[in-house]
């Protein structure tokens, strides 16, 4: 920094800063004195004289001025142990993205007469500071500049990220960007270039802003499966508002990120990430400007500092939905279940005493996606439970069996439903039930949930809850090609338009006596259900089995050989039997046969849930007893 300069900025002629840099300013106006004196100390102004005094000696001392020092910790940890290793100190400042304080910290580390610096510029304008560093034969190194500035490969990061959704089978991919970020512009040319090298089309769609309020109904409306986010706080953002969406990482949407040293500590979501090589960065840096120094011959120096890329977790990935397997969707009722044991169940004016208790999660919803999902299928459930505790007892439980909770609700002002089963010692029982939660399933719920119907092969449905919500189910379950399997429990008449939105309909024997009270045999009952639209129509006959009616076929089957103890979950392990075994390929006439043996298992123990039998167990007991009916 020149008189000349320090004039110019104060606004008062050379003499008169010369006059008072060198205490010979009596006649100079206070105002003026004290506003030179401060732009003299902001830019660190050495007179002449004391310039001649500088020594030209080594001070083993470098500066880091960057443009931001906030998020740079890990990079400063690099530089450190880089310059500690070889005998240097580090001043480092701060820009503040402003160009004013980085000419004033440019002035300070000429003053402290570095060796060398590691500079960041703040913008493309403060090139026409480097004379300053050149006029001392201060040594530097650019970094995150200039062509000469040495860089983190960010847009190989860009292409190692898209190619892991395109590993997972995403084709349908975006990029989440910050705007005016050059990370972000960077981490775009490697996903364009990865689409390119993979003979993905690009087009502008495909850009996403997270400062865009729009940004996640543009990931709905494109139908984007896999996003590539260039900084974590925007992944977090994303992923937050599609959870308040009701789509969720990864099965709905696959999320990859770059994550930076200040996001270390987040443990939550577990989002698949490269973390950023801050650390070797700083440390690849330093040592090349201390051979600089040092005047050490390193050749042309490699400007793009690469390193691993390594995913912390896979666990946002998956491959998209359509791609799965199909899976069901179950929308019913979600209770906790009482169950008594009794030596006769409770009638009018007896009094009936209790042998033993349970407790249990219930209800045909629950119950059908745990029977399914232990037979080794993807299951997601719709429901609503209460606020009270049994409402953690039901999440541990379907957590624990693997059904998919993210359409069940806690609703803030009711209880969840309860059951109470009455059992008899031959296995005959009795239920009553409070509703709760449940009946307030409504169908705009089943309408904000409806992307869980995505590659859904069959919904179950059953009536213990609202009947204009199962109606929205099936309609809805029908508009994204899955076949309806119908429950009519607790039911006293259906409505027509339900029965039309049917494929499979399965009552019971009393249920089907209650909803067709003009025909007493099984057959006319079918049939009277069967001329409703429907494909098939299996009325279940607990231990004589069940009969079955379809165009081709009426006949009946019998049940699988076991001991009755408790018939409460029958019915539900025998639905989600067949509903998994016909995703398989198994016709209708195997899979019901395979049916009944999942519900003998279940009505031979006490309780539903604990009952329900897993794939391996079912098949290996079918092989010894009809080897020829699995495939």
């Amino acid at each position: 920094m020149t008189i000349k300069e320090i004039a110019s900025l104060a606004g008062v002629s050379i003499s008169t800063v010369s006059k008072i840099v060198n205490n010979k300013d009596q006649n100079i106006n206070p105002e003026t004195r004290s506003r030179v004196l401060k732009i003299v100390k902001e830019y660190n102004y050495t007179p002449y004289g004391m310039v001649k005094n500088i020594s030209s000696a080594k001070t083993f001392l470098l500066g880091v001025l960057l443009r931001t020092a906030s998020q740079s910790n890990l990079m400063l940890n690099g530089i450190l142990q880089a310059a500690q290793e070889q005998g240097y100190n580090v001043l480092l400042l701060d820009s503040l993205n402003s160009t004013d304080t980085e000419l004033k910290h440019i002035t300070s580390l000429c003053k402290n007469n570095v060796d060398g610096v590691i500079w960041e510029p703040v913008d493309e304008n403060s090139s026409q500071y480097e004379h300053y560093f050149a006029e001392q034969n201060i040594s530097v190194c650019y970094i995150n500049g200039p062509d000469t500035a040495y860089n983190i490969d960010f847009e190989k990061m860009g292409y190692v990220l898209t190619q892991k959704l395109l590993e997972y089978k995403h084709s349908k991919i975006a990029c989440l960007m910050k705007e005016k970020s050059r990370r972000s512009q960077m981490v775009f040319a490697g996903f364009k270039k990865c689409l390119f090298d993979n003979q993905i089309p690009y087009h502008d769609k495909m850009r996403l802003f997270i400062s865009d309020p729009a940004c996640c109904s543009k990931v709905l409306s494109h139908g984007f499966s896999g996003i590539v986010s260039s900084h974590f706080a925007s992944s977090l953002i994303l992923y937050e508002q599609m959870n308040k969406l009701h789509y969720y990482v990864p099965s709905d949407l696959s999320l990859v990120s770059l994550k930076d040293d200040v996001r270390e500590a987040i443990s939550f979501p577990h989002i698949s990430s490269i973390k950023i090589p801050y650390r070797e960065f700083g440390y690849y840096v330093c040592r090349n400007l201390i051979q600089k120094c040092e005047k050490k011959d390193q050749g042309e120096p490699e400007y793009t500092f690469v390193s691993q890329c390594i995913f912390d977790n896979e666990d946002s990935l998956d491959i998209p939905s359509f791609f799965r397997a199909k899976k069901i969707v179950v929308v019913g009722s979600i209770n906790t279940d009482i169950t008594f044991n009794v030596d006769w169940l409770p009638q009018a004016g007896k009094t009936t005493t209790i042998l033993s208790s349970t407790t249990t999660l219930g209800g045909k919803g629950a119950n059908q996606s745990v029977g399914a999902a232990k037979l080794g299928r993807e299951v997601s459930l719709i429901g609503e439970i209460g606020n009270n505790t049994d409402s953690t007892f039901i999440f541990d439980i379907l957590e624990k069996e693997q059904v998919t909770t993210q359409g069940v609700h806690r609703d803030m002002k009711a209880q969840t439903g309860k059951a109470y089963i009455y059992i008899e010692r031959d296995g005959e029982g009795t239920i009553t039930i409070m509703s709760g939660a449940n009946g307030n399933l409504s169908p705009e719920d089943i309408q904000k949930r409806q992307h869980l119907f995505e590659n859904a092969g069959f919904c179950l449905l059953s009536t213990e809850i609202p009947i204009h919500t199962v109606l929205e189910a099936a309609k809805i379950a029908r508009k994204y090609g899955a076949k309806n399997i119908v429950k009519p429990a607790a039911l006293k008449s259906i409505p027509d338009q339900l029965l039309q939105n049917t494929d499979i309909f399965i009552p019971n024997r009393k249920e089907a006596a209650a909803l067709c009270p003009q025909h007493t045999t099984v057959e006319k009952q079918a049939e009277y259900f069967f001329q409703k639209g429907i494909e098939a129509v299996i009325i279940t006959l607990g231990h004589e089995g069940c009969y079955l009616k379809t165009a081709e076929t009426a006949k009946y089957f019998p049940a699988a050989d076991f001991i009755s103890i408790d018939t409460t979950g029958g019915a539900d392990a025998f639905i989600s039997a067949l509903a998994s075994f016909l995703i398989e390929g198994y016709s209708l006439e195997k899979a019901i046969r395979i049916a009944t043996y999942a519900a003998g298992f279940c009505v031979s123990r006490q309780g539903v849930v604990p009952a329900l039998i897993d794939h391996n167990t079912l098949e290996t007991h079918i092989k010894k007893l009809e080897p020829n009916l699995l495939k």
